[in-house]
């Protein structure tokens, strides 16, 4: 199961509530920016700028045969800039897939910002990368890493649908979707959510840091009974202070309700479970020791109601458990998250097309 596969099939509502916070001295969320399309990830540049990817809305074609749906090729992708509450598209025309709506887009789908102010993106894709070689040019640059500068050229760091379409990781069938970017120390590190893999990517080859492989989980009510394989579809990674590297689970279907995970991987070791009961997470960020998390859906996706957007949550995890505080809930499909200065910022409406947004969520 394809984490961008999951997003196209929830891409059919614009409906959702207000958020709400869990403390009573908390101050509510509020809204810092609208009218994004299928905002992912986020991330503050040194200099305290916020970027944000958007995985666009699609375009005329061609059209492909997605995993839940057909999927139409445009140039609609873009990274935006939120500098003193104005918000700028500082760069555009980068490769997207989306229904005919514009929701439940495959394209950016994180962005770091280096200190040299050069970024890396990357853009998502949910299917078989063989499927590029019936788009034009520009989608050569879906399934890959992106390097730039803002207002300068940009060219295809790591093409990491040529590395699936080799090396089929996890043995289930090529397919792959980079869904989330960090750095550890000067090395980028990104999860395949469709290559359940996580990989780390130098000048001149992709190194395989870690697998996660499908576990047995209950089939859902309107199946016959017993267990099924569920995927992992690794959605998420981030750099811990300790060094270490944590990984969080979306999960394929049944999509199951408190059974993401979030891992712990030192380099050259197993990855080792960090915390349980989660459901369906798609972003994480430390500030300090202490870990935060999204979850797209609480409920978990396959609960959500048709023609309505999941329900999420930001999260403080407890480690070694499966209990974990609630610091906002009612958040419209949510996904990205970065932290600075005891706030978080969330992005919400992550499969809408010129719904999307950030939320700015007081942690203390």
């Amino acid at each position: 199961m394809l984490a961008g596969g999951a997003i196209a099939a929830l891409a059919v509502g614009m409906g959702g509530g207000a958020a709400s916070g869990s403390g009573a001295d908390r101050p509510a969320p509020r809204t810092v920016i609208t009218g994004l399309d299928n905002p992912r990830g986020l991330s503050f540049a040194p200099n305290g700028d916020l970027y944000v990817a958007e995985s666009g809305r699609g375009g005329t074609g061609p059209c492909v045969e997605g995993p839940e749906s057909t999927a139409c090729f445009g140039r609609s992708g873009a990274i935006t800039r939120i500098r003193g509450g104005v918000a700028s598209r500082v760069v555009t025309t980068l490769p997207s897939m989306a229904s005919e709506t514009g929701g439940g887009a495959a394209g950016p789908s994180d962005v770091v910002i280096k200190a040299d102010g050069s970024y890396l993106v990357t853009v998502g894709l949910g299917n078989d990368p063989a499927v590029r070689d019936r788009l034009p040019a520009a989608g050569r640059l879906l399934a890959g890493v992106v390097s730039g500068r803002i207002g300068g050229t940009r060219t295809l760091m790591t093409d990491l649908g040529a590395y699936e379409a080799s090396a089929n990781v996890d043995g289930y069938g090529v397919d792959t979707n980079p869904t989330s970017i960090t750095m550890l120390r000067s090395s980028p590190i990104v999860v395949d959510a469709g290559g359940n893999s996580l990989l780390k990517l130098t000048s001149n080859r992709v190194g395989k840091l870690a697998v996660f492989f499908n576990r047995f989980v209950p089939r859902p009510p309107f199946m016959p009974p017993g267990k099924m394989p569920m995927q992992s579809v690794p959605t998420a990674v981030t750099a811990g202070p300790d060094g270490a590297l944590y990984v969080a689970e979306l999960t394929g279907f049944p999509f199951t309700k408190g059974e993401a995970r979030i891992y712990r991987v030192v380099p050259g070791k197993a990855p080792t479970v960090y915390a349980r009961g989660l459901s369906n997470v798609t972003d994480l960020a430390f500030v300090g020791r202490q870990l935060y998390a999204v979850q797209l859906a609480s409920d978990g996706l396959l609960n959500v109601p048709p023609n309505t957007l999941p329900m999420g949550s930001l999260v403080k995890i407890t480690p070694g458990t499966r209990t974990h505080a609630v610091i906002a809930g009612d958040l419209p499909a949510p996904y990205g998250l970065a932290v600075r200065s005891g706030n978080a910022y969330v992005t919400t409406c992550a499969v809408c097309a010129g719904g999307g947004g950030v939320m700015e969520i007081p942690l203390g």
